[in-house]
């Protein structure tokens, strides 16, 4: 069983200087890189920037210490800035907190029970889908930023958002529009000229003292919300209530899976660029702390994030003392440069979440989905999509997840089949397989039906056929090829036996795998049939077969 044990504890045993030195210049470089995307987060989540730092700092520093991963980054991510914005919205600040400390919860609650390999049964196409759709909902987000357009409050649901911005289009701030797509072409082209530095620093360097020392009439972090606290945040607990936490329970599980899908998928793609294996259930567990102490501390949610700790290892950080150093570092600009960041222009901000949803919406990987795959994977993928797009994230996981399970049970209804035996002559003879029915006889009085793939509830129906024949002595249930069952199935094989008992029939199984024999056990069915009439392959039940007298009826 997998150890409840933070990495760092196992990774100082041989830690060196030399690799010391290595994670504290990856750590002080992948806060470069958050700071940006921190405050930006933050912003396009509708609450005030200094949130996004507090998340990176506080979850940030707790996911590395107690973390299951050698190099996982964590901090606020583009995953949670759509269900972000509808609590705040709908709940204020205060509903944030108390849905972010219940989500934590919640991923404690998950390592803790050791459920962190859950998570990998939720679908690739729900997966799919819903970033795809966070990311269209954070591209439309930063329209009004990037333009410029004077307007109100910016609506939460998609549709509102595009009929704000048809009706203030005409609004729109020229001198913004260029300073966006300066800032945006900054970004694409940068990285051909240095790698290390990323381009979203050097974007918002440029843009910044363009717009200060050119005195544009561009609105920047400053103008929009007022002077930055450079404090360390205080511990607060907020007003909450019984009806406030039973009508955040799902927005804070929809944060609680995401955080947990990400961040373990971060985990396994770090695990492959450094040969390494995470511990998932102690990872679960760092991440609800960090998630709980964020809320405290006056943050947001937070996950692993994929993109920081590529850069983690790629700048040769290899133990978690990297995310720490990244944290602190963040603490000390957070402390000495806040001031600074108010000089930040809305659409340098905005370019980089633009660039944020690109990358966040993986369209390569869509289009190769929407070429490749069957109609049903078809329908989950874009069900979960628009319903994210159009509604909200909660209800597009509910409806993807019971989509997709209903889905999978008729494909697996599918190919359960109750397949019957008759004499077939010795020409006939199947040569590949032993056990054929064409290489056995059959006593006259007998009928064999054999069952293929698992007994449940969505192939219940299809047992009954076993006694469509009521003029024979003896049914033989041969189920090889069924590796479970479950109480739908189980009931369907009762009425099977009541029935053979009015007509006098033997009911007898052959070659009953563990499981289902298990629950046949437990429900004394075994005892009702007779335990002499459960054989242990089919040779022997076609011989019990044989001894049993015809029924006069």
């Amino acid at each position: 069983m997998e150890k409840l044990k933070p990495k760092l504890f196992s990774v100082m045993k041989n830690y060196s200087k030399e690799q010391f030195l290595k994670d504290v210049i990856a750590g002080v470089i992948v806060a470069i890189i958050a700071l940006p995307l921190s405050i930006a987060l933050a912003i396009a989540s509708g609450v005030n920037p200094e949130r996004g730092l507090y998340t990176a700092i506080i979850a940030g520093f707790i996911i590395s210490f107690f973390g299951g991963s050698r190099v996982q980054i964590g901090g606020p991510t583009a995953a949670f800035v759509i269900i972000i914005y509808g609590i705040v919205a709908e709940f204020g600040i205060d509903g944030l907190i108390i849905a972010t400390i219940m989500a934590g919860i919640m991923m404690v609650l998950l390592g803790l029970f050791r459920l962190g390999s859950l998570i990998k049964y939720i679908p690739y196409t729900i997966t799919t889908g819903f970033t795809a759709g966070i990311a269209v909902g954070i591209f439309t987000g930063q329209i009004k930023d990037f333009m410029g357009i004077e307007m109100g409050a910016m609506p939460a649901e998609f549709v509102g958002k595009i009929s704000a911005y048809s009706a203030h289009i005409s609004s729109f701030n020229m001198t913004t529009l260029l300073i966006g797509i300066l800032a945006l072409t900054i970004m694409i082209l940068w990285p051909k000229v240095n790698k290390t530095i990323p381009g979203s620093l050097i974007a918002i360097i440029a843009t910044t003292l363009i717009v200060k020392f050119a005195a544009l009439n561009v609105n920047t972090i400053g103008s929009m919300y007022g002077t930055l606290s450079a404090q360390f945040p205080t511990f607060a607990f907020p007003k909450t209530n019984f009806q406030m936490i039973s009508k955040l329970i799902a927005p804070a599980f929809t944060i609680a899976i995401l955080a947990s899908i990400e961040s373990l998928l971060s985990c396994v793609v770090s695990d492959g660029m450094i040969g390494s294996k995470h511990r998932s259930n102690i990872e679960l567990v760092a991440q609800g702390l960090g998630n709980i102490f964020s809320g405290l501390f006056g943050g947001i949610p937070a996950t692993g994030a994929i993109a920081r700790t590529a850069a983690n290892v790629k700048n040769g950080g290899r133990t978690p003392i990297a995310g720490m150093v990244h944290a602190l570092t963040l603490l000390l600009i957070l402390l000495l440069c806040m001031p600074l960041a108010a000089l930040i222009p809305m659409p340098a901000l905005a370019a980089i979440l633009i660039v944020v949803a690109y990358n966040m919406s993986g369209w390569r990987e869509c289009l190769s989905l929407v070429k490749k795959s069957p109609k049903s994977d078809l329908i989950v993928f874009f069900t979960t999509f628009l319903m994210t797009v159009f509604f909200d994230l909660v209800i597009a996981i509910e409806a993807g997840m019971v989509l997709a399970a209903l889905l999978f049970m008729k494909r697996m209804a599918e190919v359960t089949n109750v397949e019957g035996w008759k004499y077939i002559d010795e020409d006939e003879e199947d040569s590949n397989d032993s056990d054929s029915i064409s290489l056995k006889k059959v006593p006259k009085n007998t009928l064999v039906y054999e069952i293929n793939g698992p007994m449940f509830f969505g192939a219940a129906d299809k047992f009954m056929e076993i006694v469509s024949d009521i003029s024979k002595d003896v049914v033989i249930i041969r189920m090889r090829s069924v590796p479970a069952m479950d109480v739908s199935a189980l009931h369907s094989l009762w009425n099977v036996l009541r029935i053979c008992q009015k007509h006098h029939i033997v009911l007898i199984f052959a070659h009953v795998n563990e499981h289902p024999m298990a629950m046949l056990q437990r429900s004394k069915f075994d005892v009702e049939v007779g335990l002499e009439n459960f054989c242990p392959t089919i040779d022997a039940a076609l011989e019990r077969a044989a001894t049993i007298k015809p029924y006069k009826k």
